[in-house]
């Protein structure tokens, strides 16, 4: 199947399925010397795994890594690295009847259409399983982003109807909330809101946010290896996501210029100082040195248990009732997804910068 690697330079391949064997990716180009260890990448994975909430799935997997090549003695060798995760409790059986109809919101129609066959046991290659292998490859790209001084922060800004108050956010509520909320106020009547979503066997959306602290300046390029518009690409590949801003986003379409422009205060280490940063880190699509800052929106889960229309393969019309273990709203296991898939575009725009300047090169080889 294409569409599977993503990166130019620091190249991620995810593979499996979810009711395969199991699930995984392989990173290429990760410069050598980088302290990386399966107990580091098993923090990431054990952030995104089912069954920890009664938010998410009850499906119990645990998601146990394993790195089976480019590490030795703690460091990157700079080869590829091989990292794999066992499946060990598909109940195929839960999607037998689906194999003759497709679900709405789901891709099973769509891979009919593309493939003319479908792997269906909990969606095979679409299912958010397969994010497993991002949240891996993102363990590996955040180990060389925590070694330039980057980091990579993402959490829950916005449950249903329900957003966090930023005068009450504090990130270590990132671990106390169970929505990955920074406003424990909000995150409580988001749990209340959850609730009654899933009394109506109904699921809901919400919007992740990701910060980036400590990028340099001059990463980019501007025209079509935009900075922004690869983190685009990079987010709007996971599964679940509808919608993605930079900055102020769409608030800057009702702005006025002199409202959305950041005001340049002077510079600092090489990074521009600005009196605000509507820009979201970014002008022409290359780093101006603040902080990255991007959202993205998370769609409801499909698979929901109230009866919905859809049809059968041949056309013909029925009412369908979902069965499973699925998640009543994917959002807060998306967040470590959303981190990551940051953290492998960050990395690799780094590595593909290297060479744009002589005075660079220079450096390096003298």
């Amino acid at each position: 199947m294409a569409g599977s690697t993503f990166g130019t330079i620091f190249r991620i391949t995810t593979w499996g399925e979810s009711h395969g064997k199991g699930v995984g990716v392989v990173v290429d180009g990760c410069p050598a010397g980088v302290p990386l260890s399966e107990e580091i990448i098993q923090k990431y994975l054990d952030r995104r795994k089912p069954g920890q909430t009664r938010y998410s799935t009850p499906r119990k997997e645990n998601d146990t890594v394993t790195i089976q090549s480019g590490i030795f003695e703690g460091k990157t060798t700079g080869t590829p690295i091989s990292i794999a995760v066992y499946n060990e409790t598909q109940r195929s059986s839960d999607y037998s009847e689906i194999a003759g109809y497709y679900r709405p919101g789901h891709a099973d129609f769509t891979f009919d259409a593309k493939y003319g066959f479908r792997d269906y046991r909990g969606g095979g290659r679409s299912s958010g399983r397969e994010t497993i292998g991002r949240v891996a490859a993102g363990a590996v790209a955040c180990a060389v982003l925590k070694e330039l001084g980057i980091n990579v922060f993402a959490y829950t800004k916005m449950i249903g109807p329900i957003t966090g108050n930023p005068d009450c956010s504090l990130l270590e509520n990132r671990i106390k909330s169970p929505l990955c909320m920074l406003d424990l106020d909000a995150s409580a009547r988001a749990e209340e809101y959850l609730l009654k979503t899933m009394q109506q066997l109904d699921s809901s959306g919400g919007i992740i946010e990701c910060i980036v602290s400590g990028m340099p300046a001059g990463i980019g390029d501007p025209v079509f290896d935009k900075l922004d518009a690869n983190l685009a690409k990079a987010i709007f590949s996971i599964g679940a996501v509808k919608g993605f801003e930079i900055g102020s986003g769409f608030l800057a379409a009702s702005s006025l210029g002199s409202e959305n422009n950041d005001a340049f205060l002077g510079i600092q280490n090489g990074r521009a100082v600005k009196a605000s940063n509507h820009a979201g880190g970014i002008l022409g699509g290359i780093s101006d040195g603040s902080d990255i800052v991007l959202r993205a929106a998370i769609k409801p889960t499909p698979s929901i248990a109230r009866t919905q229309q859809s049809i059968r393969q041949d056309g013909s019309p029925l009412q369908i009732n979902i069965k499973g273990r699925h998640d009543p709203i994917i959002v807060p296991r998306a967040v470590v997804v959303v981190e990551a898939m940051t953290a492998v575009t960050l990395t690799d725009a780094l590595l593909c910068g290297m060479g744009a300047r002589i005075d660079h090169i220079h450096d390096f080889y003298q």
